[in-house]
C-alpha cells in the first residue's frame, strides 16, 4: 500500500498544483514558481504524511518537517503579496485533488471501507496541521514586515526632521517603501490628539511620538509630516483640526521639511502656555510677524529699548499712553479718527498726544527707517 501510494506522489503533486492554477486564480501569475516550488513542496508534505500513516508510535517526529516547510511557504506567500485567503483556497483545492487521486490509489490497492474513512480522516486532519502552519508563517511575516517599516519610517521621519542630507534620505525613503512627495506641512500637537488628527491627513503622513529633535520629553509633543497639502486642503485641515491643540507649520519642499518642523516648533514654544480665547489650530503662515518678533528675544528688547530711548523720562502712566498712541497711530497711517476709535478717546486727545510724540522723537517720526524699527518694537 506505502509503495503504491508513494509511487503516485508525483503524479498527485502535478495535477494539485495545476487545479490551483486554475481554481485560484492569483497563482495563475506565480506559474513558473507553483510548477517549480510548490510540487516539490506538496510531494514533501505528502511523503511525511504517508511516514506518519505508517507508524503507530510518536508522529511528531515525521509531522515537523512539513509543518516548518508549510510555515515557510505561509511566509514566502506573505512576502510575494499574496493574501492569506488565497493561501488557503490553494490548500483547499490541492486537499481535494490529492484526496481524489489517493482514494482512488487506496481503493485500488485494496482498502476497505473502514480503513478508506480512517484514511480521510488523516488526511484531512493532516492538511488542516499543515494549513494553520502555512497561516501562522503568513501573519508572523506579515507583522514583521510591518514592524519593519514602521521603524524605518521612523527613522526616515526622524532624519527629516533632522535636515539629513539627500542622500541619506533617498535611502531611508528606499528603505520605508514610502512614495516620496513633492512638499511637507509638520503639524505638532499634543500626543493625546495624536489620533484625531491622524485621521484627518494623507495616510503617507509620517507620524513621530518619540525622540524629536530639539524636545524635552516633557514637553509631550508630537509630529505629523502631511504630504503634498495644498492651499485648498490646508484650510480645510485648520478647520476640521476644531479645538485640538495644534501648530500647523509652513508647507516645504520635502528635502526641506526641517524649515517647517523648526518653524512649527518655534511656535508651538511661542503659544504654549498663552490663554489663547480659542483652542484652535495655530497656523503659521497667519502670524509671521509675531514668530519674526518672537525669533530673537533680546535683539527685540534692545530694539524697544534703542527706539523708544525719547520716551524713558516719562512717568510709567504717561509712558504707556503714549506707546500706545504712537502703535496706533503708526498702523494708522496717521489717520486721527481711526486712533480716537482705537483708543475710545476724542481726536483732540489724539492731536495733543501726538503733538507730544513729536516734540520727544523731532524728525525722526518722518525718517522711514525709524519708522520701522517703532512698528516692530511696538509690535
Amino acid at each position: 500500500m506505502q509503495t503504491a501510494l508513494r509511487s503516485h506522489l508525483p503524479s498527485v503533486a502535478e495535477h494539485a498544483v495545476a487545479a490551483i492554477i486554475v481554481e485560484v486564480p492569483v497563482y495563475a501569475a506565480a506559474r513558473s514558481f507553483m510548477v517549480d516550488n510548490i510540487e516539490a513542496a506538496v510531494q514533501m508534505a505528502l511523503g511525511s504524511f504517508l511516514t506518519l500513516a505508517a507508524r503507530s508510535g510518536d508522529a511528531s517526529t515525521p509531522l515537523r518537517p512539513a509543518q516548518r516547510g508549510s510555515y515557510e511557504l505561509g511566509r514566502g506567500e506573505a512576502r510575494s503579496g499574496r493574501s492569506v485567503d488565497a493561501l488557503l483556497s490553494a490548500y483547499r483545492v490541492g486537499a481535494r485533488v490529492s484526496w481524489r487521486q489517493l482514494s482512488a490509489v487506496a481503493v485500488e490497492a485494496g482498502m476497505d471501507a473502514g480503513q478508506l474513512a480512517q484514511f480521510a480522516e488523516l488526511v484531512f486532519a493532516y492538511i488542516d496541521e499543515l494549513s494553520a502552519a502555512s497561516v501562522a508563517g503568513h501573519a508572523d511575516e506579515l507583522e514583521t514586515s510591518e514592524r519593519l517599516q514602521r521603524q524605518h519610517r521612523d527613522r526616515l521621519a526622524l532624519e527629516l526632521l533632522r535636515g539629513a542630507s539627500e542622500e541619506v534620505l533617498l535611502r531611508r525613503v528606499d528603505r520605508a517603501r514610502w512614495d516620496k512627495p513633492a512638499t511637507i506641512t509638520a503639524v505638532l500637537t499634543r500626543e493625546t490628539d495624536l489620533h484625531g488628527i491622524r485621521g484627518l491627513v494623507d495616510p503617507r503622513s509620517l507620524v513621530l511620538a518619540e525622540d524629536l529633535p530639539d524636545v524635552a520629553a516633557e514637553e509631550n509633543v508630537a509630529v505629523v509630516l502631511v504630504p503634498d497639502l495644498s492651499p485648498g486642503g490646508r484650510t480645510k485641515l485648520l478647520r476640521s483640526i476644531g479645538t485640538r491643540d495644534a501648530v500647523v507649520g509652513p508647507t516645504r519642499p520635502w528635502l526641506q521639511t526641517v524649515g517647517s518642523y523648526q518653524r512649527a516648533l518655534r511656535a508651538h514654544r511661542l503659544v504654549r502656555g498663552h490663554d489663547r480665547a480659542e483652542r484652535a489650530a495655530y497656523d503659521t503662515e497667519a502670524h509671521l510677524a509675531d514668530l519674526v518678533r518672537a525669533a530673537d528675544p533680546e535683539a527685540l528688547a534692545d530694539l524697544r529699548r534703542t527706539a523708544l530711548a525719547p520716551l524713558d523720562d516719562l512717568t510709567p502712566v504717561a509712558r504707556e499712553k503714549l506707546e500706545e498712541t504712537l502703535r496706533l497711530w503708526l498702523l494708522h497711517r496717521g489717520r486721527r479718527e481711526a486712533v480716537a476709535e482705537a483708543l475710545f478717546v476724542h481726536q483732540q486727545t489724539v492731536r495733543y498726544r501726538v503733538g507730544q510724540l513729536r516734540d520727544l522723537f523731532g524728525d525722526d517720526l518722518d525718517d522711514p527707517e525709524v519708522v520701522r524699527d517703532l512698528v516692530v518694537a511696538l509690535g
